[in-house]
């Protein structure tokens, strides 16, 4: 009976490395996996038909594949290459390349402390955070997360000294424009005070800078880790900067396209 080995599921993406490639079809090592043995049968290569599969893929090639069928038993699985959709494929690369970085950042951590086998605190952060990449970006994010984990003084200096030289958190951004006008003495006041208000409601892990572009145009941009969180920050400052201009401003926001 073979021996019990994790699995990927049915359904799921993986990454993989050609090994061989056959009449019928090609095996691969699931990277993932320990390098497990998966099949690619040449009806799951391409939507048509398929005269030399070696036109889509070669030995060593990197790929990523979905898992259409797997056998415990036999620990057997197979896989297809038509299946995977471009979204999938660009997710899964984006993943990947995360990984990379991550076990770059630990064995930098590694090797400055001189440590020879570091699979505990690897399988913690898989574990506590589900991947090596997103618990990293959370205590760059927030050192105070290191805690947590319990791990060793100075283990963690040094692994944020070097989160704080090769890390950098992902962001991205959202612009705008308000026109704005005041009929009152105080109109400036009341434009600046509105965009104060709006500024200090927002979340710490989220910069806002507004820029005079000449009457009656006040420039917008907001910073996020991501879109999800951006656009629901843009609406808060909108809704805020209208309700702290009441009727003594009028105020108009034109959002810029991503």
């Amino acid at each position: 009976m073979p021996l019990s080995v994790e699995l990927p599921d049915a359904g799921e993406i993986v990454f993989a490395t050609v090994s061989q490639i056959t009449q019928f079809g090609a095996y691969v090592s699931l990277d993932e996996y320990n390098n497990m043995r998966g099949f690619l049968h040449i009806s799951e290569v391409s939507t048509g038909w398929v005269r030399n599969i070696d036109r889509y893929i070669k030995p060593g090639q990197k790929v990523v594949l979905k898992v259409v069928r797997v056998n415990p038993e036999r620990n057997e699985v197979d896989l297809s290459l038509r299946q995977v959709t471009n979204e999938e494929k660009k997710a899964k690369l984006i993943q990947v390349k995360r990984e990379s970085k991550a076990r770059g950042i630990l064995d930098v951590v590694k090797k400055t402390l001189g440590i020879r086998d570091d699979a505990d605190i690897r399988s913690k952060f898989a574990e506590e955070y589900g991947s090596l990449y997103d618990a990293l970006e959370a205590i760059a994010k927030k050192p105070s997360e290191a805690d947590k984990l319990g791990l060793d003084k100075k283990y963690e200096e040094t692994l944020l000294e070097v989160l704080g030289e090769r890390f950098k958190l992902p962001t991205v951004e959202v612009k705008g424009m308000f026109e704005m006008t005041s009929p009152k003495p105080d109109g400036v006041e009341v434009i600046r005070n509105s965009f104060l208000a709006a500024i200090k409601q927002m979340p710490d892990d989220v910069k806002v800078d507004v820029t005079y572009g000449g009457a009656p145009r006040y420039y917008v941009r907001l910073k996020a880790d991501n879109f999800k969180v951006a656009e629901k920050q843009l609406r808060n400052l909108v809704e805020t900067v209208t309700k702290q201009a009441g009727k003594s401003a009028g105020v108009n926001f034109i959002r810029e396209k991503s």
